[in-house]
């Protein structure tokens, strides 16, 4: 199975040419910025400070996060619950810019 990554700096169209380029080539979308902001959302409702390792591998442990396609669109649930439009913010961005660069959440 072949993957494709694009990679670069938010606003460059990252999203809309990979959704394009998946459609034309019959691949699956998948957001991986959604799972950093999922578990960036997660970490902070539970109250995880970014320097807590311990605790982001406790709580990483025992969270279910989820991509499921809905009409075509992808949404990300955490527990069930779906958090599509809830990690979109631009809190959720920056606390997931800081929770991505821990190697433990990287590694999930």
């Amino acid at each position: 199975m072949a993957s494709v990554a694009i990679d670069g700096p938010a606003g460059a169209g990252k999203s809309t040419i990979s959704r394009k380029v998946s459609e034309e080539l019959g691949f699956i979308y998948v957001d991986t910025g959604a799972l950093y902001r999922s578990i960036a959302y997660t970490l902070n409702g539970a109250g995880i400070s970014n320097d807590d390792i311990v605790g982001i591998k406790n709580k990483l442990s025992e969270t279910d996060i989820n991509l499921c396609f809905i009409d075509g669109v992808q949404h990300v649930t955490v527990e069930g619950v779906d958090v599509t439009d809830k990690i979109r913010t631009p809190e959720v961005s920056m606390l997931a810019s800081r929770y991505s660069a821990i190697p433990e959440v990287r590694e999930y």
